[in-house]
């Protein structure tokens, strides 16, 4: 017997937000040539914080302060969207927001055959994005190729499970989201969420463009 006044509540939420840059083509093809152009040691990353794969092509972290067009427009679209997220899941305003001075990191990375990204998180902001300039090729053999994974921060939280527990619905899912990513597809999450990309077995290019974001006191 139920008592009266059930209520079920999502205590220890992770806010994740999702948008699609529409009429997308032409700026990626923009953003592809000029990543694949720049895919050299000038604008590598000379200080990476992970292990870097041979496979996978990370640049400086500067990217958002390039002059090109397309990599002006791509800016954005990125942080008029964190933004968004950042207003709509707290209590500021795009006026409190305006207030404040936006930091950023932004990089592009370039995969290619096996090329994946470990395992990790970035204490050091607030919020992350990545967007997706080119998914590159299904490959059927590897249904799990080039998966954007994110993982529950709940630690302990698929410990048991029973079939009382493994039909939870996804905002109580005790699996990591994973995500095929589209061209044009952006997503925001907070920048304590762990997560990684798994190889990437195309015979083509999977290109992405990642920032991570902090907002500070504007100096009187």
């Amino acid at each position: 017997m139920v008592g009266a006044g059930l209520k079920i509540n999502s205590l220890f939420a992770v806010p994740f937000g999702e948008a699609h840059l529409a009429s997308c083509e032409a700026l990626n093809r923009d953003l592809e040539a000029l990543f694949l152009a720049r895919e050299n040691d000038e604008f590598r990353n000379p200080t990476p914080s992970h292990t870097q794969q041979a496979e996978t092509f990370e640049s400086r972290f500067n990217l958002f302060r390039w002059p090109e067009s397309c990599v002006q427009e791509l800016r954005r679209f990125m942080l008029d969207t964190i933004g968004q997220v950042v207003c709509q899941t707290t209590q500021q305003t795009l006026a409190d927001l305006a207030r404040l001075t936006l930091q950023n990191h932004t990089w592009f990375h370039v995969s290619r055959y096996a090329g994946g990204f470990v395992n990790h998180n970035h204490p050091l902001a607030s919020w992350s994005a990545v967007y997706c300039v080119r998914p590159g090729a299904v490959v059927p053999e590897h249904p799990d190729s080039g998966l954007l994974r994110l993982f529950d921060p709940r630690q302990g939280v698929g410990a048991y499970v029973d079939p009382a527990n493994r039909g939870f619905e996804r905002t109580y899912a005790c699996a990591p989201l994973e995500m095929r990513l589209r061209a044009g597809q952006l997503v925001v999450f907070p920048s304590y969420l762990f997560h990684e990309v798994t190889p990437f077995y195309g015979a083509d290019t999977r290109i992405t463009v990642a920032t991570n974001c902090w907002f500070t006191e504007a100096a009187p």
